[in-house]
């Protein structure tokens, strides 16, 4: 497994198994939207992170997308971690998770994520990666679906923008 910076040959391949992706289409997310979203993130500087396996339709199978200063201004925001569907299961998605907290360390003092109440498996996950459920947004994207907020404090230098040590999220 190589996990890699997303270049922007890599978007229409993960806009296509997002799209084929259940989870995604509750969303309703369109080609275009995606497409445009993954372009500006490219272009804006986030932490979006590729996972490659050797063996067919392996090539940017797993992806992660943090924006650095998503939640607050101050700490990093994963907005996306997802796996192609025949390739979930194999570790990919914790590796896409290490890896984006490794990279956002020294930036950030802490990772937040949304999770869907529906989306157990996912809490699951976070749970067992060391995330914290703090909080939940009823109908915040969909009018049925609450998210549920999770937060992890990450090792890095827990620096303010201006350069004093940060205390304790309040």
């Amino acid at each position: 497994m190589i996990i890699r910076p997303m270049e922007p040959a890599d978007i229409p391949v993960v806009v296509d198994w997002m799209l084929a992706t259940p989870l995604w289409q509750r969303y309703r997310l369109t080609e275009a939207a995606t497409r445009a979203g993954f372009e500006r993130a490219l272009a804006g500087g986030d932490l979006l992170l590729v996972a490659d396996l050797d063996e067919p339709a392996g090539r940017a199978c797993g992806l992660a997308w943090c924006l650095r200063q998503g939640m607050f201004g101050r700490s990093a925001y994963l907005r996306i971690l997802g796996v192609r569907g025949e390739f979930a299961g194999r570790g990919l998605g914790a590796v896409l998770l290490d890896r984006a907290e490794a990279s956002l360390d020294e930036a950030t003092d802490a990772l937040f994520l949304l999770v869907s109440d529906f989306n157990a498996d996912a809490r699951r996950f976070y749970e067992r990666q060391g995330y914290v459920r703090v909080g939940a947004l009823p109908a915040y994207v969909l009018p049925d679906v609450t998210e549920l907020l999770y937060w992890k404090r990450l090792g890095g230098s827990h620096h303010t923008e201006g350069g004093e040590a940060s205390g304790d999220i309040r």
